[in-house]
């Protein structure tokens, strides 16, 4: 285990409407604001998404199971922001139903918003961290400075 201590800074109220493309919308307000790093919670609806299920098997690096989806699913999730050089990195985890069957997934692109969906990002500061590739587990994973 690693940690470093921050304090919070600015708080966001976003919302995303119908067949907005959420992840591209939200990267774009990340860049536009210089959000360096933070989380979010996310409440709605999203129409599409693909997301990733988990690992075929326990083992790094990870070959992940995607799934498309393409029905209305009810959104309640939470992530976070860090970077990799110039590029913010979303790390978003989410439940998503639809009449009564949910699913927890990874959402990691296609996000096509449904009706509404409500985002609270809170930034932090004071902590010197990013999300660069980790060669050994295949992933971006977060490193403190």
């Amino acid at each position: 285990m690693d940690y470093r201590s921050g304090t919070v800074g600015r708080v966001f109220a976003v919302r995303f409407d119908d067949g907005d493309d959420f992840l591209a919308e939200l990267t774009g307000l990340i860049r536009k604001e210089d959000i360096r790093n933070g989380w979010f919670h996310v409440i709605g609806g999203l129409r599409e998404a693909g997301v990733v299920t988990g690992p075929k098997k326990p083992v790094m690096p990870p070959e992940p199971v995607w799934a498309e989806l393409a029905t209305v699913r009810e959104t309640l999730g939470t992530g976070t922001i860090f970077w990799d050089g110039d590029e913010p990195k979303i790390h978003l985890h989410a439940a998503l139903g639809h009449h009564g069957d949910t699913l927890t997934a990874c959402v990691r692109k296609g996000t096509k918003v449904y009706l509404v969906l409500e985002v609270f990002i809170t930034e932090t500061q004071g902590i010197d961290a990013s999300r660069p590739w980790y060669e050994k587990g295949g992933f971006n994973r977060l490193t403190f400075g």
